[in-house]
């Protein structure tokens, strides 16, 4: 008799989800989308393929928001109760909500204002790699790779440290598809205490804003530019602006954690490369870019559903069909990265998906890139040696349907010695 696990389409089967990419290849030699069934029986297509994926991640055919696809999610296990009561952000809206929704975020949060980050995040990741213990091992997950992306974006939206704890168990929850079994926050609920802690937060920025304190770029933290960016044009109501700021920290936090963590897994593997970045140091930031292309922090796009037939190579996607980007996949496509399975940090490419593509391109990418050069630079620096503590098949990852990254991940530190 099979076992039931067995029944799923091997994207979801416990024992592969660790290392999808031989699935995705010969899903990708099947052609560029099929048709693939999640737990509970959910039906959508996925697209493999690096230019079908480029050119679905742009079709406005392909929408985001979720008025357009809740008839087939009431009927699913990835529905939740209450979601379609969800405050709209740039993830979930289609033009032309999502270009006001966009101008908002975009007022507050300029590269000008991460580049000024730059000290400060050089600090923290010299204050946090000071603290590993050599003597033992250590989990670089909750050690680094998570802490230091959480004080970064604590510090650009001006949100309290002491809350981070909270917010991030949130962030996980909200990630989390409901089949998914465990003690855990449902994704609605999550969603609602994200929310009332952003209404409750920005109610006292707003206190403590007073009038006439300058534009958005003057504020001193991301929530205060916002909150002046949406008082300035009265075209963003209050709820918007809570929901955008919850979008940020996700976006500025949870990428660069999985980055951060599957880059350093991606290293440890491949120690030659760690030995080229050694030689050559000016290889770093080139070397981000494959770390994100290689195994980057989102393995497949949020949902989509057609609003029309769509056309994918041979096959139509009918109206009202779920479809989802494997944006995992398609960054590893022989057709556009040659030997897509090996790492070469002097690779360089930047037109990768790990963030996305098109409206919906993760408005947190500069700071990501930002936040992992700056780390994997420091962490060369600081030590001599870096070895995987255990073996690579027992490590797990977290599953969220959407983002790729370990749950921990255990190593050794060598400090490198000083004169």
């Amino acid at each position: 008799m099979a076992h039931a696990e067995d029944e799923l389409h091997p994207l979801y089967q416990n024992h592969l989800r660790a290392h999808p990419f031989p699935i995705y290849a010969e899903m990708r030699e099947e052609g560029p989308v099929q048709l693939v069934k999640e737990p509970r029986g959910i039906e959508h297509w996925v697209i493999t393929r690096y230019d079908e994926a480029r050119a679905a991640l742009a079709d406005r055919r392909l929408s985001r928001d979720p008025r357009n696809m809740w008839e087939v999610m009431r009927q699913t296990e990835l529905y939740d109760e209450g979601e379609e009561d969800s405050e709209p952000h740039m993830l979930n809206a289609d033009p032309p909500d999502h270009t006001r929704l966009r101008q908002l975020a975009n007022k507050a949060f300029t590269a000008e204002r991460v580049q000024r980050l730059r000290p400060r995040i050089q600090q923290i990741t010299d204050e946090l790699l000071a603290e590993i213990d050599t003597s033992r091992q250590v989990d670089f997950m909750s050690t680094f790779a998570a802490p230091m992306p959480i004080k970064v974006i604590c510090e650009l939206l001006g949100v309290p440290y002491e809350d981070a704890l909270s917010f991030t168990n949130w962030v996980l929850a909200a990630l989390t598809p409901t089949y998914v079994k465990g003690e855990r926050i449902r994704p609605y609920e999550a969603n609602r205490l994200l929310r009332d802690y952003f209404v409750d937060l920005v109610a006292r920025k707003r206190a403590e804003l007073k009038p006439g304190s300058g534009r958005e770029e003057e504020q001193p933290d991301l929530l205060s530019a916002l909150i002046v960016a949406s008082d300035s044009g009265n075209t963003f109501t209050e709820k918007e602006v809570v929901s955008t700021a919850g979008l940020l920290l996700i976006a500025g936090y949870k990428t660069t954690v999985n980055l951060i963590g599957n880059g350093m897994l991606a290293l440890l593997q491949n120690p030659g490369e760690i030995d080229r970045l050694r030689e050559n140091p000016s290889l770093m930031t080139s070397a981000v870019e494959e770390l994100a292309r290689y195994d980057g922090p989102v393995e497949r796009a949020m949902l989509r559903v057609a609003t029309e037939p769509v056309t994918i190579g041979e096959v139509t996607i009918p109206a009202g069909a779920l479809v989802t980007v494997a944006n995992a996949s398609a960054n590893r496509d022989e057709r556009r990265f040659a030997d897509g399975d090996r790492l070469d940090v002097s690779r360089g490419d930047r037109n990768h998906l790990a963030f996305g593509y098109g409206i919906h391109y993760c408005i947190g990418a500069p700071l990501s890139r930002l936040e992992t050069e700056i780390a994997f630079g420091s962490l060369l620096n600081e030590f001599s040696e870096m070895a995987l503590a255990c073996p690579v098949e027992k490590l797990e990852y977290r599953e969220t349907g959407v983002l790729r990254g370990l749950s921990e991940l255990p190593v050794w530190f060598t400090r490198r010695e000083t004169a």
